[in-house]
């Protein structure tokens, strides 16, 4: 009986490990991956234009 108590918890992370993977893979992509996307391209639009509102104009002398 003390190998199933040994094995017993290697196996369930075991298997949090597999599902955790699963949900990750499954939510990559589909319908959610426009919905990233866009709100990545608003976030690097924010800090570009951010970025050339702070740079000093050059060329003006």
């Amino acid at each position: 009986m003390d190998y199933v108590s040994a094995l017993l918890p290697p196996v369930v992370m075991a298997a949090f490990f597999i599902a955790l993977v699963t949900l990750i893979v499954k939510t990559q992509g589909g319908s959610n991956k426009a919905k990233e996307d866009a709100a990545v391209d608003a976030t690097m639009a924010r800090a570009e234009s951010a970025r050339q509102a702070g740079a000093p104009k050059t060329g003006d002398a």
